[in-house]
């Protein structure tokens, strides 16, 4: 997953940074001793707060909110989470913490792909269920975790042949240079030549470069028809705005696997954002009951919906699937989450409905094509029902329960 170095992002200089916590932090109502206790472990603090904020946020409006209906099978959730701090060295200590000594039942958390396999296998041999609800390259094949958030197959599929469609044949690749990057960047090859188009370069950068003057400069010589961008972070927006700055944005277009997931285009003017194109499960004008009803609810508890975007959904989403497990398995071990899950459950949530796999224990969702106008997504076409067909060609955990690898998946 994605990364962004910068501690302010939305209109009206709203801050996303809170204090570092020292002591785990536990909400909810009054809570009982039978209660049931959900981990949390994310960045809500540091250079990730972005993401982990907003999900934190979501994450408490579902406990609120699945409390305030009679909480699950009788008892209520209480929530113990962690701040990382974006240190990726917390993970591990509190991902022991919440199994060792608060003894939660589930544990939902991580953002970035390192964070999740710092904390994965430490989850797995406690039997401690684990719920990833955030986009990733795809491939992690382990029956302790459920995956809710979008993979390449399901969201790249729908970009790059639209992109294609839309301005031309000849594709221009940038990428971050790490596993989401370089895995992202073979997806869009593929599916760039499935759909009768050639990629003519495909550059990688590090997370640390914010100076793309040589890149736009090779990107002008290469003259292709549309640029494909795999980029992630605070340093890698200046590409967008550098690009627009040189005068080539109304020249040659823009489409992005990542611009967006953490509002990133609330930070790009309009006359920078505007036309690129992304494809998400969340689209926040889609006006769905269980999406209007989600927009209020976060507005009744935070005062407005500006802080919502992809993953903050993903996680809200996550946690009433774990929740619907909860009821259909009769309890929160480990067997009875797995139970529920690989029968096939479902919950219809503000992105729409999401059905995990019991193969892969990914989503299967919805993903709408859109495209940036003055700040906002607007829904261009929508896609139902996508399965995760990247992971589905690696990993079936009803044949191979204890299988337990991310696989590099083959892309022909």
């Amino acid at each position: 997953m994605t990364s962004i170095n910068r501690r302010s992002v939305l209109k009206g200089g709203v801050v996303l940074t809170v204090g570092a916590l020292a002591a785990p932090s536990i909400g909810g109502r009054a809570l009982a001793a039978d209660t049931i206790k959900l981990g949390s472990i994310l960045d809500t603090s540091g250079i990730f707060d972005a993401y982990g904020k907003p999900m934190d946020m979501a994450m408490r409006l579902a406990v609120d909110q699945i409390n305030a209906a009679g909480g699950l099978n009788g008892q209520q959730i209480e929530v113990v989470s962690y701040d990382t701090q974006s240190d990726m060295a917390l993970y591990t200590q509190y991902a022991q913490q919440l199994t060792r000594k608060d003894k939660t039942d589930v544990v939902h958390g991580g953002i970035l792909s390192a964070s999740r396999e710092a904390i994965r296998q430490i989850l797995r041999k406690a039997k401690m269920p684990y719920f990833y609800n955030v986009l990733y390259e795809g491939g992690v094949c382990d029956r302790n975790i459920v995956v809710t958030g979008v993979t390449p197959a399901q969201q790249v599929e729908v970009l790059v042949p639209a992109a294609i469609k839309k301005w031309g044949p000849k594709v221009y690749i940038l990428a971050a240079d790490y596993n989401y990057g370089q895995i992202t960047a073979r997806w869009m090859e593929k599916y760039a030549k499935d759909a009768g188009g050639e990629a003519v370069s495909t550059d990688f950068f590090p997370l640390d470069v914010a100076d793309f003057g040589s890149a736009i400069a090779k990107i002008q010589q290469a003259a292709p028809d549309v640029i494909l961008s795999a980029l992630v972070g605070g340093n890698h927006l200046s590409f967008y705005r550098q690009w627009a700055a040189s005068g080539m944005k109304d020249k040659i277009p823009l489409a992005s696997t990542t611009l967006g997931v953490g509002n990133e285009h609330k930070v790009l003017t309009p006359e920078e954002g505007n036309g690129i194109l992304v494809a998400y499960n969340y689209a926040p004008a889609i006006e769905t009951p269980e999406n209007q009803a989600f927009q209020k609810a976060w507005t009744d508890k935070y005062g407005d919906t500006s802080l919502i975007h992809e993953i903050a959904v993903s996680n809200y989403q996550g946690i009433q699937v774990w929740a619907e497990a909860v009821r259909q398995g009769g309890g929160t071990g480990s067997e009875a989450i797995t139970s529920a899950i690989e029968g096939g459950l479902s919950i219809v949530g503000p992105g729409g409905k999401v059905t995990i796999d019991p193969k892969t224990h990914h989503a299967t969702l919805d993903v709408h094509l859109m495209e940036f106008e003055n700040q906002q997504m607007k829904v261009l076409e929508n896609f139902d029902q996508r399965p995760p067909i990247d992971t589905q060609a690696v990993c079936d955990l009803q044949a191979n329960p204890d299988d337990n690898t991310q696989y590099e998946i083959k892309i022909d």
